[in-house]
C-alpha cells in the first residue's frame, strides 16, 4: 500500500481542485491510500472527498499568508502519517510542501504544475516571486508533473530545471459527464433558458484571465444574426450580484440574451443544455477541464489558443486567437452550420478515448508506483 499525501491551496470550485478530486476517487484503493492537506479552509471538493472517506486536513491559513502554527501543524501531521509520496498541487502548495519536505525527507516529493502564463497580470507580483522561488527549488522534487506542453515551455522559460518532467493531461469522468439529448429541453427550462436559437455557454469564474468582455462582444455580434440566441455564463462571480458583469451585459444590449447561473456543482446537468461550449481565456490556462467535460457530454467546443486547447480540440478551425471577438463569431457560425450531430459524436469519442479518467489514473498509478519503489515502499 502506497500512502500519498496531497497538499493543495484549497478545495473550492476550480480546475486543479476538480482534477485532484477526480483522480483520487479513481486510484486503485487496494494499492493507494490518499489524504489531502488544504492550506486554507476546504470548499466543495473537500466535502466530496470526506464523503468518499478520504481524510482532509485543513490548516485554516489566511489566504496568501502562511503562519508558523499552520506550518508546524502540517509538519507534525506528515511526521505522524509518514507518506511515501508528498504530491503538491498549485504554486503556493508547491512552495509550502517543499519546505515541509525538509522535515519529512523520507517522502518522495512531486510537484503538479497546472497552468501556463498565469503570471501575466500586472498585479501578480507576489505570484511571480513565488514562481521565481520555485524555479530555484525545482531540482528538489523527484519530478514535476505538467498537464500541457505549453505549461512545460512556460516554466522552462521561467527557470524551472527539474530532474524529470512528466506530462499527464487531466482526466474526465465520462460516466458522470455524458450526453443527455432527451433531457435537453427539461434542463434548459430548469435554468430559465427559453432560447429559440443556439445556446452557447461560457463556464468560467469571473476573472480577467477568462476574458468575459471578449465573449460578450462576440455574443453581441452573433445575436445580430441569431436574435433567438442565448448565452449562459456559469462560474463563481457570474451572477446577479456582479455589477461589472451586469453593466457589460447591458451595454452590449444582451440583457434579454444572457442567463447567469453563478457557481454550480452539477455541471453534468449544465453542459448537455448547450449547443456549444466556449473557452474564451486570454492567458494562463493549462489543461481546461471545461473542454473535456463538455466534449464528454457530446457538446462541441470553440476555444482560444491558450494552454492545451489546440491539443484537446484537434480541429484547427475550432481554435481562435485570444481577444478576437470576430474570430469567435466566425468559429461559432462554422460549428453550427454543419451537421452538429457529427461534431457531437466526435467530441464525445475524443474525450473518452484520449482523456477518460480510467486511462489518466493509470498513468498516475504507474508514476506513483515507480516513485515509491525507490523508497522500498511497494510490497
Amino acid at each position: 500500500m502506497v500512502r500519498i499525501c496531497h497538499i493543495i491551496t484549497d478545495l473550492d470550485a476550480g480546475g486543479a481542485e476538480r482534477a485532484l478530486s477526480t483522480l483520487i476517487s479513481h486510484l486503485d484503493p487496494s494499492c493507494f491510500r490518499n489524504e489531502v492537506i488544504s492550506l486554507i479552509r476546504p470548499g466543495v471538493f473537500g466535502d466530496d472527498l470526506r464523503r468518499a472517506g478520504i481524510p482532509v486536513i485543513s490548516l485554516d491559513l489566511p489566504r496568501g499568508r502562511p503562519t508558523l502554527s499552520g506550518f508546524l501543524k502540517a509538519v507534525n501531521y506528515l511526521r505522524q502519517s509518514r507518506p511515501a509520496i508528498l504530491q503538491t498541487w498549485l504554486y503556493h502548495a508547491d512552495l509550502f510542501g517543499s519546505f515541509a519536505h525538509y522535515f519529512t525527507p523520507s517522502a518522495r516529493l512531486l510537484w503538479n504544475v497546472r497552468c501556463s502564463d498565469i503570471a501575466s497580470l500586472p498585479e501578480s507580483y507576489q505570484l511571480r516571486w513565488v514562481i521565481g522561488s520555485l524555479a530555484r527549488l525545482s531540482r528538489r522534487p523527484d519530478a514535476v508533473i505538467v498537464n500541457s506542453k505549453r505549461g512545460k515551455l512556460f516554466h522552462e522559460k521561467n527557470g524551472y530545471r527539474p530532474r524529470r518532467w512528466i506530462e499527464i493531461p487531466n482526466g474526465v469522468d465520462t460516466q458522470r459527464f455524458r450526453p443527455l439529448p432527451l433531457q435537453r429541453d427539461q434542463l434548459r427550462s430548469s435554468m430559465g433558458i427559453r432560447a429559440k436559437g443556439p445556446v452557447i455557454g461560457l463556464v468560467a469564474r469571473y476573472h480577467p484571465m477568462k476574458d468575459h468582455p471578449t465573449f460578450l462582444q462576440a455574443a453581441a455580434k452573433f445575436a445580430n444574426d441569431y436574435p433567438g440566441a442565448c448565452f449562459v455564463l456559469c462560474g463563481t462571480g457570474c451572477d446577479g450580484q456582479n455589477k461589472n458583469l451586469n453593466r457589460w451585459i447591458s451595454q452590449a444590449g444582451l440583457s434579454d440574451h444572457v442567463t447567469l447561473l453563478g457557481t454550480r456543482t452539477d455541471m453534468e446537468n449544465i453542459y448537455p443544455a448547450f449547443d456549444l461550449t466556449t473557452l474564451c481565456s486570454a492567458f494562463g490556462e493549462g489543461f481546461p477541464n471545461v473542454l473535456t467535460e463538455a466534449m464528454a457530454c457530446g457538446v462541441p467546443c470553440v476555444a482560444t489558443d491558450v494552454g492545451a486547447c489546440r491539443e484537446i480540440l484537434e480541429e484547427e478551425w475550432l481554435v481562435v486567437q485570444p481577444r478576437d471577438p470576430d474570430a469567435l463569431v466566425r468559429a461559432w457560425k462554422s460549428a453550427l452550420a454543419g451537421p452538429t450531430e457529427v461534431l457531437a459524436r466526435k467530441a464525445r469519442t475524443r474525450a473518452c478515448e484520449r482523456y477518460g479518467i480510467e486511462q489518466i489514473s493509470k498513468l498516475y498509478e504507474s508514476l506513483y508506483l515507480d516513485v515509491a519503489s525507490r523508497n522500498g515502499e511497494v510490497r
